[in-house]
C-alpha cells in the first residue's frame, strides 16, 4: 500500500497494472458507444483543461469512461465510491498506463475511504462525477470553498439521487445536479439487467449456494429489485417480494411472485437481498424469525439497509471469514445466519459488478451529461435535472446498431396523425 503524502496516488501495488490493462481492454470490446463517444472527444476536448473529481466504483467499465473524459481534455482524479468495490488491478492500470490519479484499495478502512475523498476535493474540481452522492455531500460539509467554482455534478445512483433530491427540497443544494441514474438507459437496462445479473452473480461467486429451490427475498421492487427478482426466478428460485410501495407490490404479484410483510417472509427465507435505498430493512425483529443457515445481503448502495449493529448485538458469536466475504452469526436460538461482504454491494463487493455491454450505455449517457452540463453551465441553477431525452434516444440508437438490430420509423401520414386532434373514429 503507497500512502505516501505527495504520491499523486493511492492504490495497493502497482505491480497489477499489466493484469488491469488487459481486463479493461476485455471490458472495451463490449463498450462501442463509449468508444465512439472516446474517439469525438479526442477530436473535439469538449473538457479541456477542466479539472473533474470522481468517486465511482472502480473497475474496467469505470475505467473507460475515464479514458474517455481523459481523452476529452479532463485533468481527472477519481476515489472509490465503497471501501470493498474497488478493483485493485484496474486501478493501479489506470494509473500506470493511462496516468490518471487513482484514490482506491479494496477493503480500505473508513478512515482511508473519507482520506481518499479529501484527496479527490483537494484536486480542486470544477466538475465531480459521484456515485451515492458521497462527493456531493463533503462540498457541502468540509469543503464549502468549492460550491462557487462547481459548474455540475452527475449522479449515477438511485440511492444517490434521493439524497440530492431531499437536499434540493430542503433548500440544502448548493450546486447543478444532473441525475444521471434517472436516464431510461439507466435504470431500465443497468439497473434491472445489470443489478440482476450481477448480484446474482456475486451471491453464487460468495457462496456457491444452489439458487434452485430455494425461497429467496427480495426487498424492494424498483428497478433493480425487478431485475433480481427476475434473475433468481430464472435460476430455479421460489422468489418473495417484500415492498412498502402499493403499486409496485401489485406489480410484483401481477408478475408472479409472492409478497408480503418481511415479518412473514422472514420465516420462510433462504436468501435475503436488500434493494432499496433505505436503511434498516432487515432488523433485530426479522433476524430472530430467521432459520438456519439464512444468507443475508445488500445491492443497496450503502451498507445501512442490513441492521448490522443489531446482528452484532444479537449474536452469541460471530466468525469472521468462514468462507471469503462471508461472517457468521450464531443467534440466540442456536441458529446461524450469514452475512456477505460486510452488508455492502454484493455485486461489486464479491463478484464484478455489472457487464461491460450494460455499463456502455450507462457511462455514455455519463459522458454525454458531462459534456452537456459543462456546456449549459450558465444556464443551470442548483437544482436537480433530469437527463435531456436528446441524450438517451442517441445512445440507444447507438447500442441498437451496435447489436445489429434496426427498427422502423414513423411514416409522414403517422407523423402527422400523431400531431394532429382532428382525426378520430
Amino acid at each position: 500500500m503507497m500512502t505516501t503524502a505527495p504520491a499523486p496516488y493511492d492504490v495497493k501495488d502497482l505491480a497489477l497494472a499489466s493484469r488491469g490493462k488487459k481486463r479493461i481492454e476485455w471490458a472495451e470490446r463490449d463498450m462501442p458507444v463509449l468508444r465512439l463517444i472516446r474517439e469525438r472527444f479526442a477530436k473535439e476536448k469538449p473538457f479541456r483543461n477542466l479539472r473533474m473529481s470522481a468517486c465511482l466504483h472502480i473497475t474496467t467499465e469505470t475505467a473507460n469512461l475515464a479514458r474517455a473524459l481523459q481523452a476529452g481534455g479532463a485533468d481527472l482524479v477519481l476515489c472509490a465510491s465503497n471501501p470493498l468495490s474497488t478493483q485493485d488491478d484496474t486501478a493501479a492500470s489506470l494509473v500506470q498506463d493511462f496516468g490518471i490519479p487513482v484514490y482506491a484499495i479494496k477493503g480500505e478502512s473508513r478512515e482511508l475511504y473519507y482520506s481518499h475523498l479529501t484527496s479527490a476535493l483537494n484536486h480542486n474540481p470544477v466538475v465531480t462525477l459521484d456515485d451515492g452522492a458521497d462527493l456531493v455531500s463533503e462540498i457541502h460539509s468540509s469543503h464549502q470553498k468549492l460550491i462557487p467554482q462547481i459548474l455540475a455534478s452527475m449522479e449515477e445512483t438511485t440511492t444517490g439521487v434521493i439524497r440530492l433530491r431531499a437536499m434540493e427540497k430542503a433548500g440544502a443544494l448548493k450546486i447543478p445536479v444532473v441525475a444521471v441514474n434517472d436516464a431510461a438507459t439507466k435504470h431500465f437496462f443497468d439497473n434491472r439487467y445489470g443489478t440482476g445479473q450481477s448480484t446474482l452473480d456475486g451471491i453464487i461467486r460468495a457462496t456457491n449456494v444452489l439458487l434452485a429451490g430455494k425461497i429467496v427475498v427480495t426487498a424492494g421492487y424498483g428497478w433493480c429489485g425487478k431485475g433480481f427478482a427476475m434473475r433468481a426466478k430464472g435460476m430455479g428460485s421460489q422468489v418473495i417480494v417484500t415492498e412498502v410501495d402499493p403499486i409496485r407490490a401489485l406489480e410484483a404479484a401481477m408478475d408472479g411472485f409472492w409478497v408480503m410483510p418481511m415479518s412473514q417472509a422472514a420465516a420462510v427465507g433462504d436468501v435475503f437481498c436488500t434493494l432499496t435505498g433505505d436503511t434498516h430493512v432487515l432488523r433485530e425483529e426479522h433476524f430472530l424469525k430467521m432459520k438456519e443457515g439464512a444468507i443475508l445481503c445488500n445491492s443497496g448502495h450503502f451498507n445501512v439497509e442490513i441492521d448490522i449493529p443489531a446482528l452484532e448485538r444479537l449474536a452469541k458469536k460471530v466468525t469472521r471469514g468462514v468462507r471469503d466475504f462471508i461472517d457468521e452469526y450464531v443467534l440466540p436460538s442456536g441458529r446461524r445466519v450469514y452475512l456477505l461482504a460486510e452488508g455492502r454491494l454484493v455485486n461489486l463487493s464479491t463478484a464484478e459488478g455489472h457487464p461491460a455491454s450494460v455499463m456502455d450505455m450507462s457511462f455514455s449517457v455519463q459522458a454525454l451529461a458531462s459534456e452537456y452540463a459543462v456546456k449549459h453551465a450558465k444556464e443551470l441553477q442548483a437544482k436537480v435535472y433530469d437527463v435531456p431525452k436528446a441524450i438517451d434516444e442517441w445512445v440507444s440508437r447507438l447500442k441498437l446498431q451496435a447489436m445489429g438490430i434496426q427498427i422502423d420509423e414513423l411514416t409522414e401520414e403517422q407523423k402527422k396523425y400523431l400531431s394532429s386532434w382532428q382525426e378520430g373514429t
